[in-house]
């Protein structure tokens, strides 16, 4: 028996997250690669705002994104879930209120390039401070993952159960943290809000990922979500990579490009703008090129973190140390020459921009 063959009333293949995305009524924007800032959003009546689901073609398994517009002077309705998620602020500024199990408020303020995570379950509100313009926040996490699981988004959205033991210390939400030395690309930042992701300052150097490079891990919110902040050295790029699908990455820097190419493909690319999300499908070989003067960083947030690995290949990758070849990366005596050409080619003409500006 062929697919075609089958009988229309077989009940295979359900995909609990899609049929509830289709139910919720919000918009759907899928591509390769998609502009956030730019994202057109409608009404959301959960949340109480407009909206955007955002499904990359590589987004994975586990985990999506949406994009919630705050309207001025406006906030969301309180709701509270059993996915966890991290909030990147693209525009505006405002603040969020977390019900605490006692039912006290627990307040934070955010502005543009704020990164935060909320207790798992929490009741929580944003509010838009601003009553001119906008606030835009897009927001990664593994729902796609609990709605399958559970296939009742009444217990995903209406369960009232506390975690106390994710609210972490009062000083996270002023952007305070906690800073743990491990090794090169593993060192971790615990917190529940960085204030804004441009200039956070605790990065710490990681040459064999590239001249220049830098890294710090994320541990937000006692969560399992993994985020961390990598910056391309200026006038340099990453070494080349491989992983496994489901890293939504959202750029940050926007001086320069990423490529992405299967084993024998010609490359396809990204050009960099601040909220720019792409992601590499499986084994998908990709490498981030900075051609501007600035550190060049992007925000990777995917599922398994370094304190909660969810799966064998998550500790496979924490314990990974690059500064042994492995098959995963690319050393820069082994590229093709035709990356390097192309990068020379696209620093050079950047520079030349920016004489011709002043």
């Amino acid at each position: 028996m062929t697919v075609a063959d089958t009988p229309q009333d077989v009940r295979w293949l359900i995909d609990a997250y899609q049929d509830w995305v289709a139910g919720e009524g919000v918009p759907l924007v899928e591509n390769v690669a998609v502009d956030l800032p730019a994202v057109q959003t409608g009404p959301w009546p959960r949340m109480g705002v407009d909206a955007a689901v955002v499904h990359l073609h590589s987004r994975g398994d586990l985990c999506s994104l949406y994009v919630l517009d705050i309207p001025p002077g406006g906030s969301t309705n309180v709701v509270r879930h059993l996915y966890e998620a991290v909030y990147l602020v693209l525009d505006g500024h405002g603040s969020t209120v977390v019900q605490q199990p006692g039912g006290e408020p627990l307040s934070f303020e955010w502005g543009p390039a704020s990164l935060f995570a909320l207790p798992l379950n929490a009741p929580y509100q944003l509010h838009n401070s601003s009553g001119l313009n906008r606030a835009r926040i897009a927001v990664v996490g593994n729902l796609p993952m609990v709605m399958k699981q559970f296939r009742d988004p009444a217990y995903v959205f209406e369960t009232t159960r506390d975690f106390p033991d994710r609210f972490g210390e009062e000083r996270f939400y002023r952007g305070e943290g906690i800073f743990t030395p491990t090794f090169e690309m593993r060192h971790m930042w615990e917190t529940n809000l960085v204030p804004n992701v441009l200039t956070f300052d605790r990065l710490v150097d990681s040459p064999n990922r590239g001249a220049k490079s830098s890294n710090i891990q994320f541990v937000m919110g006692e969560s399992t979500m993994r985020t961390h902040i990598s910056a391309v050295g200026v006038g340099n790029y990453k070494k080349a990579h491989i992983h496994g699908e489901g890293v939504h990455i959202i750029q940050l820097g926007a001086d320069g490009y990423s490529l992405y190419w299967f084993e024998g493909q010609e490359p396809r690319r990204v050009d960099w703008k601040f909220g720019m999300l792409h992601a590499p499908a499986e084994q998908e070989w990709h490498q981030h090129f900075n051609v501007g003067d600035e550190p060049g960083r992007y925000l990777p947030v995917s599922y398994g973190n370094f304190r909660y690995p969810f799966t064998k290949a998550n500790v496979r990758n924490v314990l990974h140390r690059y500064e042994v070849k492995s098959a995963i990366q690319i050393e820069s005596e082994d590229e093709d020459p035709r990356i390097r050409a192309l990068f020379e080619t696209e620093r050079a003409k950047w520079q030349a921009e920016q004489v011709t500006r002043t």
